[in-house]
């Protein structure tokens, strides 16, 4: 018989290791481990992580056999660790209602539970007894169950929990805006069962979605039935989210030693080098003690002084847990295997040699990690002063079997025994290797004929969606629902995905589907959505951002093709050439660079090649059976007016999309690949067959909410308008002069009224067939709105015209006239929600951003903290808004386009918390109110004029803290639209860039007469005004709607809005510019970078900062840590009592200056320090000086609501009447009477 060789040898003492502490405690019928001898609980968490050594251990006697018996003990191995991870899926099975329940809800209630009976895999507490949502626990089976399948190990059997695992991706998806209670198990870290946001449960999440894509469960044997699928869109938004968050762990934890667990193994979720190790910096240099790492700063747990017999902290206790945490040998071990994965040997021996000091050696050699070493009761004091000088002793479980389980899998490593690549099959250590430049393909295809020919003219080719058959290209929502099928099943009571959009990243694949290719257009394309998508430069500005987003977010094998189709409604309104936005565009598409991005245009069938290509076969299996097995019974009886009732059951919506599906790919091929039938009678009957064809497809489509289905058909039979309510609409063709007469209605007869003098409802619908202007029609039909409800019937053209549908005409009519104001103020009045509005909300809510609807102060102003229902938010934003249709219509706008550019810049929003939109939309109103020189009426009703795309460039100026200016010009207006505003930014010299380029801003302005007036000198911006304005001389006959009844119909306004007036004064160069910069700071709660911080610090020498009557206490110190969000958000609502924006930012100038004192080595500075006395005394004191050099008493007016002098608003910082100046002088003489007498610290 053959010796047994060193390397045979050592691994028997590792198997023997395992087995004494880890295998022995293996249940035999569930396979489960329990927490320890007395805790009888399954963690899922920690069964994981500690059957890895045996995994390891199989792999390793698999690898190094020396003998026949090796190979078996690799196969009991292999069959401990398939027990125990189907005793998790076990658990997880029983718990199915709780994974549907969640998808929906995502409440701490439906969430699957944290731990099990060990005997019998069934719950052991209540929903609400344990904090159960972790959401990185969940994620850690499904990662190393990829893991394991992929080395080779069969866990999954059935088609069934095949299912299963498809609805578990599901359920972590949205991980990143899931407030989970974290790996900790507590949340908040003041314990008291508060959930947050967890960069721990967001990396994990990301880490086994990526794992999972596209892997067969059957491993090698299964077919495709067996793939499980992940949206590359919400792997994105975990990473973006981690990104944004990391090196914080979440909103109540600066730095936690856990996060160490998704910057490396297992779930290597960072691919940014930099952020890995800054985030391992950040835990090493404030964690690390001398026995491993504290899990977070004033982490209580097993302290000599926590109260153990309480669950949760008082919020002031915590301080007393600084600097005595226990420290966790458990950490020691990751930054082990980290050394091993990035190849740093001196890495791996240094924790090495520090681990093996601290271990547990037990009398038969075997060395066990303890869960935590503690600081023993009487050395408290020590050790309070002198951090890591006196010795610890362990406490806790020992060993710790997920601590113990890493140090064996580190030691396999460590010696040879393993290499990395074989516990990580799929590569995931690989993430942070640099990826190539994305090449982004575009394919623009046309309408119809007549477009392509438009687009030829321009010597732009391209195809029609006829000519790309056999490619089918479908609107996003197609792709959405098809998605919902994915992982149904009936039998589990699973219902597949939830219905969600479908972002960028999933819209630029092929995908094959029921052997047919398809191509799906992006969501911003769909018009059916909010007005955004009428404005053709909004669709221009939404294209370049997802191919920059695209291009940088881009991940998969392949690159990504964007079908961009160019419809009707991007032409002009003549429809004779192109939309000039989109006409420029699509010039530098084909230019090769466009949004940042290197671009490749082309035909659909020239990228077949190099596209990404996901082939969805759960789709296939069901064609032939039960997803149409209504199709021969499939007749006219069905085709009523509604097609089907649609109701969200499996069997009933699964019908729908197969069956449409089967209607598109039988019937839309191609109409010249048809022979025309002989004779007359066959036309007819083949035209016949071909309409009835097509109203069952059109049913299917309007079942699955697609409505331009004939953007995506290749016949024309449908491409009629929809019959007009005949309202008097102005036509087109006829000159702006003829079509208003000189007057439509008598202005003195105003509103008709019956005879008790009540208006006459009937007699005023009867005039929308006399009016004209479509301002008129929405103020008489806002009259009917406000007074009869939206369904009043006004019997205009028959019975069935209602409020409801004249509004809609109406809606549609302005659309096509762009005109803005009017189509803003019908969508609020049809309650028309952004469809991602929620998702928007959840975007920034997910970037730990908090926000507020609504104007302030409160409770006016309504704070948004975590995500909730769509309903839900557009009820609060009602709310807020004061039931203001204006405000609640431009509060989702902004909100969306918040989240637009937090995806792509989220430096703009740095040392931001909490975006306050309702002051955002006040600066946005007085910013126009002072650039264009006009009122505050004014200034609101130019801002509902601006196009969604002006109005995001307004937002992206204002938020970027960059110089800029306003111009307005006059076109050609249609019925009433109001004077163009567009925004530039001042570059040299106080000139626009377009100008430096001699580029005009506007060339549809050119014909027009216009003469230049400087607004300010300090911008020089272009104030354009047409010699004749025809804006005027229209509204001027609009109908006296503003004087009926104290107002009481007049169209909403914004008049909520506080606009400042703009300061009178001498013509400086730069007056006005402090008091806007600090106007914009004050709004968008902008602060200087560390402030927090040091508000912290002199927190921690007086009683507390008192603003406006609001005390921020010293108490806060206690409880939170200088770089917790927590803390940051905490002042900043103090703060934020104060309604006027400037107010606010000198009392965030006056506090800047009192945080030098906490540099100063001063103990104590008083007792509660009142920062407004601060800003009033410098107030008092800059009065006075300007008073004495001889300023006048207009330019030194005080603001009204604070007394303070407005010229110091506008006051620079720095120099002799500088703000800061005086704020200085001021702070010294308010502090000085706290000082001790005869001190000198202030001179």
């Amino acid at each position: 018989m053959r010796s047994r060789s060193n390397s045979g040898v050592k691994l028997d003492n590792y198997a023997r290791m395992v087995h004494q502490t880890i295998l022995r405690h293996q249940d035999p019928v569930t396979g489960l481990l329990p927490g320890s001898p007395d805790q009888p609980h399954a963690w899922v968490r920690d069964n994981v992580y500690s059957i890895l050594s045996v995994w390891a251990l199989s792999l390793a006697y698999r690898k190094n056999a020396d003998r026949d018996e090796d190979k078996a003990k690799a196969y009991e191995l292999e069959q401990s660790v398939v027990k125990l991870m189907r005793g998790i899926l076990q658990c997880i099975m029983r718990q199915l209602d709780k994974v549907e329940k969640f998808k929906y809800s995502r409440s701490t209630s439906d969430s699957l539970h944290a731990k099990y009976s060990t005997m019998t895999c069934a719950t052991v507490v209540g929903d609400d007894q344990w904090g159960h949502l972790q959401v990185d626990a969940t994620s850690l089976f499904l990662l190393f169950l990829a893991q394991m399948t992929a080395s080779g190990l069969h866990i999954i059997y059935t088609q069934d929990e095949v299912d299963v695992v498809q609805n578990l991706m599901f359920y972590i998806e949205a991980a990143y805006k899931v407030a989970d209670y974290g790996m900790w198990e507590r949340g908040d870290k003041t314990n008291q069962g508060i959930t947050e946001i967890n960069a721990s449960s967001i990396g994990m999440a990301k880490a086994a979605l990526e794992a999972l894509d596209d892997l067969n469960l059957f491993g090698a044997k299964g077919g495709p039935g067996s793939v499980v699928h992940a949206l590359a869109d919400d792997i994105q938004h975990c990473q973006s989210i981690l990104t944004s968050m990391l090196p914080r762990a979440s909103i109540s934890k600066e730095v936690d030693a856990g996060v160490l667990a998704i910057i490396s193994y297992p779930a290597f979720a960072v691919e940014d080098m930099g952020i890995v190790n800054m985030t391992k910096e950040e835990i090493i240099s404030k964690l690390q003690g001398r026995y491993g790492c504290c899990r977070f700063l004033r982490d209580g747990h097993k302290t000599p002084k926590e109260d153990p017999n309480r669950l949760y902290y008082e919020s002031a206790e915590l301080k007393l847990f600084e600097n005595i945490e226990c420290e966790w040998p458990l950490f020691w071990t990751y930054l082990i295997l980290d050394g091993i994965f990035i190849n740093s040997p001196e890495q791996v021996q240094e924790y090495q040699e520090a681990l093996e000091g601290i271990l547990i050696k037990q009398k038969d050699g075997i060395r066990l990690v303890p869960e935590l070493y503690s600081v023993p009761p009487e050395k408290v004091e020590e050790e309070c002063v002198n951090p890591h000088s006196v010795e610890r002793i362990p406490m806790g479980k020992c060993p710790l079997k997920w601590g113990q389980s890493l140090y064996i899998l580190g030691n396999l490593l460590s010696e040879g025994f393993l290499a990395p690549g074989e516990i990580d099959p799929l590569n995931r250590r690989f993430s942070t290797i640099l990826k190539p430049d994305v090449v982004v393909q575009v394919s623009v295809l046309a309408e119809s004929e007549e477009i392509k020919e438009l687009l030829l003219k321009n010597s732009i080719d391209v195809e029609t969606v006829a000519d790309i058959h056999p490619i089918h290209v479908q609107p996003s929502r197609v792709l959405s629902h098809i998605y919902a099928r994915l992982g149904r099943n009936p039998r589990l009571g699973l219902t597949g995905r939830p219905y969600r959009r479908i972002g960028v990243l999933g819209t630029s694949k092929f995908y094959i589907i029921r052997n047919t290719m398809f191509t799906f257009t992006p969501e911003f394309i769909d018009h059916q959505q909010f007005y955004l998508a009428l404005d053709n430069k909004m669709i221009v500005e939404m294209l370049r951002t997802e191919i920059a987003y695209l291009s940088s977010r881009w991940r998969m094998t392949g690159r990504p093709t964007v079908t961009f189709p160019i419809s009707q409604s991007m032409l002009t309104e003549d429809h004779s050439d192109l939309d000039p936005a989109v006409l420029a565009t699509l010039k530098k598409l084909q230019d090769g660079y466009y949004g940042g991005a290197r671009i490749q245009t082309g035909k659909l069938s020239e990228f077949l090649t190099t596209s990404c290509c996901a082939h969805l076969s759960f789709l296939d299996g069901k064609g032939s059976g039960s997803m149409s097995r209504h199709e021969e019974a499939y007749d006219d009886d069905e085709l009523d007016g509604d097609g089907y009732v649609h109701e969200l059951r499996c069997d009933d919506e699964a019908d729908d999309l197969a069956q449409y599906l089967d209607h598109l790919l039988a019937h839309a091929a191609p109409k010249k690949a048809k022979q025309p039938a002989a004779g007359g009678l066959g036309r007819f009957k083949a035209v016949a067959t071909k309409t009835k064809e097509m109203v069952t497809l059109k049913n299917k489509a309007q079942n699955l909410d697609v409505h331009d289905v004939n953007m995506y058909l290749s016949n024309k039979l449908f491409r009629s308008r929809q019959p007009s309510l005949n309202l008097n609409l102005p036509d087109k063709s006829v000159p702006e002069e003829t079509q208003v007469p000189e007057l439509s209605v008598p202005t003195d007869s105003g509103i008709p009224r019956d005879a008790s003098g009540a208006i006459d409802h009937s007699a005023l619908a009867l005039l929308l067939k006399d009016m004209q202007s479509l301002q008129d029609q929405a103020d008489i039909l806002h009259i009917l709105f406000k007074d009869k409800g939206m369904d009043w019937d006004t019997r205009l053209h028959g019975k069935g015209t209602t409020v409801r549908s004249l509004l809609t005409v109406l809606y549609e009519k302005a659309g096509e006239l762009k005109h803005w104001s009017l189509i803003r103020m019908i969508s609020g009045m049809l309650k028309k929600k952004v469809e991602e509005l929620d998702s928007a909300c959840s975007d920034l809510l997910a970037h730990q951003k908090h926000l507020t609807v609504g104007l302030p102060p409160e409770p006016r102003e309504k704070t948004i903290t975590a995500p909730i229902p769509p309903d839900q938010l557009s009820a609060l934003i009602d709310e807020a808004s004061d039931n203001n249709i204006s405000v609640a219509i431009l509060t989702q706008e902004i909100m969306v386009y918040l989240a637009m550019s937090i995806r792509t810049q989220p430096s703009l929003f740095s040392e931001m918390f909490r975006l306050r939109i309702g002051l955002i939309i006040q600066v946005m109103a007085t910013e126009l109110a002072q650039s264009l020189n006009c009122s505050g009426e004014e200034a609101t009703e130019s801002l509902m004029s601006l196009s969604p795309s002006e109005l995001k460039n307004l937002l992206h100026h204002i938020l970027s803290g960059k110089e800029f200016g306003v111009q307005r010009s006059v076109r050609e207006l249609d019925d009433g639209v109001s004077p163009a505003i567009s925004i530039h930014q001042i570059g040299y010299a106080g000139t626009t860039k377009s100008e430096r380029a001699g580029i005009s801003k506007l060339k549809s302005d050119m014909k027009m007469l216009e003469h230049r007036l400087s607004l300010t000198d300090s911008s020089k911006a272009e104030h354009r005004l047409s010699l004749t304005d025809p804006f005027k001389s229209i509204r001027s006959q609009s109908l006296e709607i503003e004087n009926i009844e104290s107002g009481r119909y007049r169209l909403p306004s914004i008049e909520s809005l506080d606009i400042p007036e703009s300061i009178p004064g001498v013509k400086d160069t730069r007056h006005g510019q402090w008091l806007r910069r600090r106007r914009l700071d004050g709004a968008l709660n902008r602060v200087p970078v560390g402030f927090y911080q040091k508000v912290w610090k002199i927190l921690q020498k007086c009683h507390g900062l008192s603003i406006e009557g609001f005390v921020l206490p010293s108490s806060t110190t206690r409880e939170m840590t200088p770089g917790e969000i927590k803390f940051s958000v905490h002042v900043e609502t103090v703060l934020n009592r104060v309604p006027q924006p400037e107010y606010r930012q000198l009392l965030v100038e006056a506090i800047l200056v009192l945080t030098m004192l906490a540099d100063v080595d001063i103990p104590n500075i008083g007792s509660i320090i009142h920062v407004e006395k601060i800003v009033h005394q410098a107030n008092d004191m800059f009065y006075k000086d300007q008073r004495d050099l001889g300023a006048e008493e207009h330019i030194l007016e005080k603001d009204p609501a604070t007394g303070v002098c407005k010229l110091l608003y506008d006051s620079a910082p720095s120099g002799r009447f500088g703000s800061m100046t005086y704020l200085t002088k001021a702070v010294a003489v308010y502090v000085q009477d706290f000082l001790p007498s005869g001190s000198c610290a202030v001179q």
